[in-house]
């Protein structure tokens, strides 16, 4: 969408001009499919093979897909949920749904029982497309699971829904601070909001050579619509890579197996690198979001890799809005760049006028990338908004014409690039019948940003020992999300509360940040 001129021509003369007919399954796979049906589309490196997935062959098993789902009586505006990490069938499993006009809902592997259970249970997904060892999840939930297994081996190419930009497409679950996740539902106009920020953040993706990998879990945005879905509408080959744990070298191998030239690593990812003195040659460009950097780790990322870091920000009810580019301008330590052609970002003091100090971050209406409304909840999408300007949650200010994020307001915790609720994990420790009460916060880390720490109040009559404290943990494993456990727990005789009962999570916080 970006022809390659200044910042400001670019900002001046775009338009989003959505067409009044948009279906992302022919933005990412068909229509290349129809005129270059052997360009590479996904390079596989799981494990220890190497597979080259064109775009034809990628319509071919979405056409697969699409029958199975068909079969068992998806049809349009169901959600279904695909559970499955990196992999040319997670792609086309999207494909497929959104060819049906249905609903895609991404979900993590990594969710356990309980994790899943809140999301396909408020989204009223019925199908999940996943692997063998999904399956049993799946039927725990008492949803049909749709595996490789499943699928015919030939099918014909299914009819296309007729759908416009803000017909439903995607639904995203965010982790917020209180209650269960919330649901942010996505137009079909989704990708096409996301593509000027990943264009602009990989310094105009789709230079010839291009190949894009992230570490980051296709279940998220930021691998879904920063690096996989946008990269595949552009014709750039996306790496998929299913590793059992991330390791810096692991990262250098995938590199250099795939000739991958552009990244998005996470600042956690970043610092796993810099801290093992981690080279990686080869890259055009490295985006990074969640996070700013500082002018050190820029310092060490042209050493290292070779190139300068380019920032980017965003969340999942509206991502991609601000990005650096150094082939547009130079980045200044500290900030997370410009806004995005398209966007208009404004930092909002009490009142909601735009000022030049300290405020909240806000994005207009009018993003392309902007949800619909979260699943179900209009009040909690009236909350998001104040007049015009979505409201981020996250506290900025302005730089000149550069962003400054200073911190978030709310308390999600920020732990190896996830965004996790604190009250999710709040709610699953409180079903051990040990714990009285819990309040669970973020506590900064050097490598991981924050990890999670939980402070208990146990029932009377129980020890409160490591035994309990590493019970606690493996309870919030198996029960919710390997990624989201406590990694630390310590015991209190009583919380910070409030006069109404919840839990002072800033006095929580404070203490951590003081241990």
């Amino acid at each position: 969408m970006l022809t390659r001129q200044p910042y400001d021509a670019l900002c001046a003369g775009f338009d989003w001009d959505l067409p009044e007919r948009l279906n992302m399954a022919r933005q990412v796979c068909d229509a290349w499919a129809a005129r270059a049906p052997d360009r590479l589309a996904i390079l596989d490196l799981s494990g220890t093979g190497r597979v080259e997935v064109s775009y034809g062959a990628l319509s071919a098993l979405a056409d697969r897909v699409q029958a199975a789902l068909l079969e068992r009586g998806v049809a349009r505006g169901d959600r279904v949920g695909v559970l499955l990490s990196q992999s040319p069938l997670c792609a086309a499993s999207h494909v497929a749904i959104w060819r049906l006009g249905a609903v895609s809902l991404p979900l993590f592997t990594l969710f356990e029982e309980g994790g899943l259970r809140a999301r396909v249970g408020d989204a009223g997904a019925a199908v999940v497309v996943t692997d063998a060892r999904g399956a049993g999840a799946v039927a725990a939930l008492g949803a049909r699971a749709v595996t490789g297994a499943d699928l015919p081996r030939t099918a014909a190419r299914g009819a296309t829904a007729d759908t416009a930009p803000d017909d439903p497409a995607v639904l995203i679950y965010t982790s917020g601070t209180t209650g269960s996740p919330k649901g942010a539902l996505h137009g079909h106009r989704v990708l096409t909001g996301h593509l000027p920020g990943v264009e602009m953040s990989h310094d105009f993706l789709g230079r010839e050579g291009d190949v894009i990998w992230t570490p980051a879990d296709w279940a998220w945005i930021g691998g879904l619509f920063d690096v996989a879905m946008p990269a595949l509408a552009l014709g750039v080959p996306v790496v998929a890579a299913r590793i059992a744990k991330f390791t810096p070298r692991e990262a250098a191998r995938i590199c250099a197996a795939g000739a991958v030239r552009n990244v998005f690593f996470p600042p956690t990812v970043l610092r796993m690198l810099r801290a093992a003195d981690m080279a990686i040659p080869g890259l055009r460009t490295v985006a990074s979001g969640g996070e700013p950097l500082g002018a050190e780790m820029l310092a060490w990322g042209r050493d290292a890799l070779g190139v300068t870091i380019n920032e980017f920000y965003g969340q999942t009810e509206c991502n991609m809005v601000a990005s650096s580019a150094a082939s547009l301008f130079d980045p200044v330590p500290g900030t997370i760049g410009r806004p995005v052609p398209g966007h208009r970002i404004g930092v909002l003091d009490a009142g909601g006028r735009e000022t030049a100090g300290e405020g909240d971050i806000a994005i207009r209406r009018g993003s392309a990338a902007m949800m619909l409304g979260y699943w179900q909840r209009p009040e909690a999408t009236a909350a998001k908004f104040r007049g015009d300007w979505m409201l981020t949650g996250d506290r900025g200010r302005w730089e000149g014409a550069h962003l400054v994020f200073v911190g978030r307001e709310d308390d999600v915790i920020t732990s190896s690039g996830y965004r996790i609720g604190p009250s999710e994990i709040e709610d699953c420790l409180l079903t051990h019948e040990a714990v009285a009460t819990v309040g669970v916060v973020g506590k900064p880390d050097p490598v991981r940003t924050e990890i999670v720490k939980a402070y208990v109040v146990v029932r009377d009559g129980v020890t409160a020992d490591a035994a309990l404290a590493a019970a606690l943990q493996d309870w919030v494993r198996e029960r919710l999300a390997r990624h989201a456990y406590p990694r630390e727990i310590a015991f209190l005789e009583a919380l910070p509360m409030t006069v109404t009962g919840k839990v002072v999570r800033r006095a929580l916080k404070a203490r951590a940040a003081a241990e």
